[in-house]
Order: C-alpha cells, then structure tokens, then sequence
C-alpha cells in the first residue's frame, strides 16, 4: 500500500512520544500490505473498525490513540485523515473527516 501523509504521523509522535513506535508498527506493516476489500484489513486487524466513505478506523498503542485512514482499495492508497486522541476523536466525524 503507499501511505500518504506520514508527515502527520510524525508530527503526531512529537507531541506524544508514547505513540512513536506502535505507528511506525502500523506503518509498516500497513505500507507491505494489500488491502483490496475492508475485509482484508478487517482479517488482520480485527478490532479495526469499517465505516462509511471506505475509511478504517484503527486503535493506536493499546486504544490510547484512534487513527482513521481513508483506503483506495484499486490504488492500494491509504490516506491519513485524522489521528488523536479518544477525546479528540470524539469531536469528529470519521466519515466525512
């Protein structure tokens, strides 16, 4: 999969240490994927959550951290759309964000 905005992760991590590793985990594993269906990420992260608009939503660091990406399933592209805290989460909307 190519992932776009990994700038964000990093910036992520620089206000939370503690978030460093467990998304460069993701990262990489996400980055050697190939998710073409929901299903496929859902059959290696099964807490992962599917929702509208072919986004994803992923538990960070034990659930500490949501990361909601967006997946172009033909172009095996993901697209980091929001990644915070569960309180920030909370004031969001996943689908359309």
């Amino acid at each position: 999969m190519r992932i776009f905005t990994y700038k964000r992760l990093r910036e992520f991590w620089g206000g939370h240490p503690d978030a460093k590793h467990p998304l460069l985990a993701w990262y990489k594993e996400a980055e050697n994927a190939d998710w073409d269906t929901p299903a496929a990420v859902k059959s290696r992260y099964p807490n992962a959550s599917v929702i509208k608009n072919n986004r994803i939503v992923f538990n960070i660091k034990g659930n500490d951290y949501r990361l909601v990406v967006h997946i172009n399933y033909p172009y095996r592209s993901v697209y980091v759309r929001f990644l915070g805290t569960h309180a920030e989460y909370d004031r969001v909307d996943a689908e359309e964000v």
